[in-house]
């Protein structure tokens, strides 16, 4: 596989894909725990190219060893993993997350939870869930497909995922293991790798102006001077996300076109 090839035709979905995969890259044998369509396709990507080590589950509870397409079976199951030992897993740190968020805010605290105060929300979410436990104890990445200002905040509603400046108040009990890589959107990606761990836009997707990244975001975002593109996929990748991984574009259901 060449990693110089240049390719035609790549939708936003398959930009979100290839972004998503490098969040694994250098990863090593840890799990992928990808939480939507787009990630799921990245982490299956990474174990297919550049991470092979990657360990998969089969999203309910077993290892799987071969990379089957979005939806099919698994035939190479190597261990079993149901949810309590899952979550043992996670208090090692041998785990990279792709989490979802609700709200995200400048340092990177996460919600899932509520929609406004949380004594009387005006809109209930899925809970806290693994939220904190997986930001203080192994990598937690984010996507989100729809950028918006109602996603990027400046103060999230609640904290569910512990960002850069809250574990920082708390100490080293919580900024021990504490690392939020990326944020990746429809529109680009970000990271905290500024002075005060606050949000860097680092690529935009082609097609995408800062301009627009700027206007859907709801805080002052650190952004450089130059801002490159997202990568190409290589000829190869598009192959695999097209032919083998998701043959049925269930990506393009999550990032239209």
């Amino acid at each position: 596989m060449s990693s110089g090839a240049t390719t035609t035709g790549v939708t936003r979905a398959e930009y979100c894909v290839v972004a998503c995969a490098e969040a694994w890259r250098h990863a090593g044998e840890v799990l992928a725990a990808p939480m939507g369509t787009v990630p799921a396709v990245g982490a299956r990507l990474a174990k297919l190219t550049f991470a092979p080590d990657l360990l998969l589950t089969d999203g309910e509870a077993l290892l799987i060893g071969d990379v089957p397409a979005l939806g099919a079976r698994s035939h190479v199951v190597e261990g079993w993993l149901p949810y309590r030992q899952h979550l043992a897993l996670v208090a090692t740190g041998r785990r990279h997350v792709m989490m979802g968020a609700s709200q995200i805010d400048r340092h990177g605290n996460q919600n899932i939870s509520c929609i406004g105060d949380w004594a009387r929300p005006a809109r209930q979410l899925l809970g806290v869930r693994g939220a904190p436990v997986n930001t203080l104890n192994n990598p937690t990445s984010y996507w989100v497909p729809k950028h918006s200002p109602r996603v990027f905040v400046e103060r999230v509603d609640m904290v569910c995922g512990v960002g850069y400046d809250r574990a920082a108040e708390a100490g080293p009990s919580a900024t021990r293991f504490h690392h939020v890589p990326e944020v990746v959107s429809n529109l680009g990606v970000f990271d905290f790798a500024t002075p005060d761990h606050s949000m860097r836009l680092r690529s935009r997707h082609p097609g995408v102006t800062v301009e627009q990244i700027l206007e859907a975001t709801g805080f002052a975002l650190t952004v450089p001077d130059e801002v490159p593109c997202t990568r190409e996929p290589t000829a190869e990748e598009l192959r695999l996300v097209r032919e083998v991984i998701d043959p049925r574009g269930t990506r393009d259901r999550e990032v239209p076109a």
